[in-house]
């Protein structure tokens, strides 16, 4: 959390705020307010969190609602000290792209630790739950506002660039939150299903689970094979059952997070 707030407060104060760039969420609020008052940009980043922090306290839980206040107290304190500190770059595009990687980064960290940096990521997900629309959805609806507010504010120049580097920001998070090494999921329903095991066990290395089905038209009993691996593994998975029976039932899902079994990274044969 440490870490990640702080590279959140440098993403800020020396790519972005000198550039008029702005992110989304309370971050993009305080910049602009930031900027028309002349207050510090830390300020108003404790004040706008504070009644989200207090609404987090009640409805989602002590833990996360403590751990956000603390990055925000952290990005808060970073973003005053590195205030006076020159931006690197005073080209928009550069500050855009490099400012919303850092952002990404830090902000991505600080998720994966247990904490947010951001209020609207709390209503988000408390109307989500009374509501049609993912926390996602929610979040875009908010900044599609706030990005817009930076046209009129900064120019739309700026405004266009604070697209770039929220979309970039919102990219390095995946990234830093599900890993480059993104596991998958596998579920395969082939007669064939225990030469494929062996092959997945012996040429890919991973562990199989055999999980028993039944066809719902047919009612004849099915063996599933159930494994998990990476997604640099994939393509040698397709081939392997491409190989073995070509017409076999293939579905492979995105995981977030691996833990326990035999799960380890092997070497593909």
């Amino acid at each position: 959390m440490i870490f990640g707030s702080g590279l959140v407060s440098v993403g800020l104060e020396i790519f972005l705020v000198p550039n008029n760039i702005i992110d989304g969420g309370i971050v993009g609020i305080s910049i602009i307010l930031a900027h028309l008052t002349h207050i510090p940009l830390g300020i108003f980043l404790i004040l706008l969190n504070l009644p989200f922090l207090l609404l987090g306290y009640k409805q989602i839980g002590k833990t996360f609602a403590l751990s956000t206040l603390f990055s925000v107290i952290l990005m808060s304190v970073g973003t005053y000290l590195l205030h006076p500190v020159q931006a690197i770059t005073i080209d928009p595009l550069l500050a855009a792209v490099f400012g919303g990687i850092i952002l990404g980064i830090g902000v991505g960290l600080v998720i994966r630790s247990g904490g947010s940096l951001d209020g609207t990521e709390i209503v988000a997900i408390l109307i989500s739950k009374k509501s049609p629309f993912s926390v996602g959805e929610i979040v875009m609806f908010f900044n599609f506002f706030i990005l817009g507010s930076a046209g009129f504010v900064f120019g739309w120049d700026h405004a266009m660039y604070s697209l770039i580097a929220y979309f970039i920001a919102f990219k390095m998070i995946d990234i830093v939150i599900e890993g480059l090494d993104q596991s998958k999921s596998v579920w395969i329903i082939s007669d064939e299903y225990e030469t494929i095991g062996e092959a997945i066990t012996y040429r890919l290395g991973r562990g199989v689970t055999y999980l028993k089905g039944e066809g719902a038209f047919t009612g004849d009993d099915k063996k599933v094979i159930f494994s998990v691996i990476t997604r640099l593994e994939e393509a040698k998975l397709k081939s392997i059952v491409d190989e073995l029976d070509a017409k076999a039932f293939l579905a492979i899902g995105n995981i977030h997070d691996v833990k326990g079994g035999r799960f380890k990274k092997k070497d593909i044969h």
